[in-house]
């Protein structure tokens, strides 16, 4: 048997591999948020990554009806949106480093290929691919920045696509100190309704996969929509070769926010704290806060309704974010947010008023391409003219923008060069740096830009100050060669960028509630930081409800 190589020295760091088995969309990231919360509730500094096997570099060219969101990160970088999951939680920035696929992986190698990097050897899956995933894998762990480093590994168990990332968590257990790594793995006991039983069978299956891959897991999340008799428990430790209080019940919950609570009555933190001999915690997570929050969250003494006006509202993960944020939104004004989701393409100008009959807000959502643009203008028409609280987002503002121009500056066919690249009055139009792009990953102007208020208006007054920085993922700006136009007429650039001018906020002052930023303010909503022009929406819708 070869010797056991050393650990890397560069790394100081534990680290924690989440695994899923059975069937997709589990959890694995409200498992590994949540998890990684109680560390940190315990003084611990932790982080959290996801390796996503599908071969597209990042993302950002997918449709949000293939993936759900894309999450941009403060650097720039178009992400899984597991990576809101983990920020929501943990209340801190990820970045690049904390999304990777297997595109990415696979183009840096070649690359490396072509430069001559491995001096003619034949280039293959093992050791090169594997090298390189778990050189991404230990990085984060390797600035001395953390303590802890949770890494997702997207996709199912026994998927082909997925082996590559098991094989190099397998030599990373090989290679590091036994106390310095474990793996978590999450799989379901489905209820047969017929038998009036769970069963374990699937569990036991995955597993052996698991261990046919050379990974034993250390600890077993169950999903379950019952709780999980005692019996059964010493079952799945016995024929699965864990500890039977390693063998974790995660049932299903009201909110996601209940998970972590979940997750420290069941002792995930304390398994893990032992098994990876962490030391210097407090004895006791401090998660009061968080309870303040759920309490406020499940506890409401006002409630409105506010239509979400998009072209994938078919897709609740395609708005992941602004789901989110009205939900910290809404407990910080201890208010239940109902979202009502409204397909932009069915709006027209003769049923717009009983689409949004009932509504206490409306949130026109971002996004790309002509589809539903025009539903989108009918539904801001209605809110502007019948004082109903508007909240625009990203292309949510170049609607905005282009309604005004139409019907209060009266600019015959104003719109933006996007929907029509041959309007007269293109009042939204292309950045001159995007023109000559025909590459469209990761070109866009993406992560967070700097943003100046200006004094009195009400996003300076919701934010509580005159100077932002917020994320951005967009290549149409407003064009400035309207702006007096637009200022003259009532419609106030409250937000510019100060590099470039460029317009960040718009404002209608005489209006109870009209806003609309070009940014994504949903990115930076946290549990303990809610974003303040939703908290801002939110109390407007509740003041427009009251009369």
């Amino acid at each position: 048997m070869p010797e056991r190589s050393n650990p890397p020295s560069a790394s100081a760091a534990k680290y924690i591999f989440v695994t899923g088995g059975v069937t997709s969309s589990l959890g694995k990231g409200i498992i590994s948020a949540s998890l990684a919360k109680l560390l940190q509730a315990r003084g611990f500094r932790v982080t959290i990554q996801k390796f996503d096997p599908y071969i597209n570099i990042d993302p950002g060219t997918l449709n949000p009806y293939e993936h759900g969101e894309c999450y941009v990160t403060d650097d720039g970088a178009e992400t899984d949106l597991d990576l809101g999951h983990y920020e929501r939680f943990l209340n801190t920035p990820t970045s690049q480093a904390n999304n990777v696929t297997t595109g990415r992986i696979y183009d840096t190698v070649i690359r490396r290929e072509r430069e001559g990097a491995f001096l003619g050897k034949t280039v293959q899956v093992v050791p090169h691919i594997t090298d390189e995933i778990k050189r991404r894998m230990l990085l984060l762990g390797q600035n001395g920045q953390f303590d802890v480093v949770i890494t997702e590994i997207g996709g199912c168990i026994g998927d082909i696509e997925s082996l590559p990332f098991v094989e190099a968590v397998r030599q990373l257990r090989w290679e590091l100190a036994d106390s310095d790594s474990l793996v978590i793995h999450l799989t379901l006991l489905p209820y047969l309704k017929a038998a009036g039983e769970l069963k374990t069978k699937p569990t036991q299956h995955s597993v052996r996969d698991l261990r046919e891959a050379g990974l034993q897991p250390d600890i077993l999340v169950c999903r379950s929509e019952h709780p999980i008799p005692a019996e059964m428990r010493r079952k799945i430790a016995l024929f699965c070769n864990v500890k039977i209080n390693s063998v974790i019940e995660s049932l299903d919950a009201d909110s996601i926010y209940s998970v972590p609570l979940l997750m420290r009555k069941e002792g995930l933190d304390e398994r893990v704290i032992k098994r990876l001999k962490l030391t210097g915690g407090t004895p006791q997570p401090d998660l009061e806060a968080w309870k303040d929050f759920l309490g406020k969250l499940k506890n409401p003494t006002e409630e409105v309704t506010i239509a979400l006006v998009g072209k994938y509202v078919e897709l609740p993960d395609a708005y992941k974010s602004i789901n989110e944020s009205f939900v910290h939104a809404g407990a910080q004004n201890e208010c239940k947010v109902t979202l009502r989701s409204i397909q932009s393409e069915h709006i027209t100008a003769e049923n717009v008023a009983s689409l949004l009959h009932g509504c206490d807000g409306v949130l026109v959502a971002p996004g790309f391409g002509e589809r539903g643009f025009e539903g989108k203008i009918n539904a801001v028409r209605y809110v502007r003219e019948n004082n109903i609280p508007f909240f625009g987002i990203c292309l949510g503002m170049q609607v905005a923008v282009v309604e005004f121009a139409r019907h209060v500056l009266a600019l015959p066919n104003a719109n933006s060069t996007e929907m029509d690249a041959l309007t007269p009055n293109p009042v939204i139009a292309m950045m001159e740096e995007q023109k000559n792009i025909t590459m469209k990953g990761g070109t866009m102007r993406l992560g967070a830009y700097a943003c100046d208020l200006r004094r009195g208006s009400k996003a300076a007054k919701a934010y509580g100050r005159n100077h932002i920085s917020e994320r951005h993922r967009h290549r149409y700006e407003f064009n400035n060669q309207f702006l007096a136009q637009f200022e003259e007429a009532g419609m106030q650039m409250t937000g510019t960028n100060p590099d470039t001018g460029l317009v960040e906020v718009i404002e209608l002052p005489n209006h109870p509630w009209f806003v609309a930023g070009q940014f994504h303010p949903e990115l930076k909503s946290t549990v303990e930081q809610p974003h303040p022009l939703f908290t801002r929406f939110v109390r407007a819708a509740i003041q427009y409800r009251k009369g």
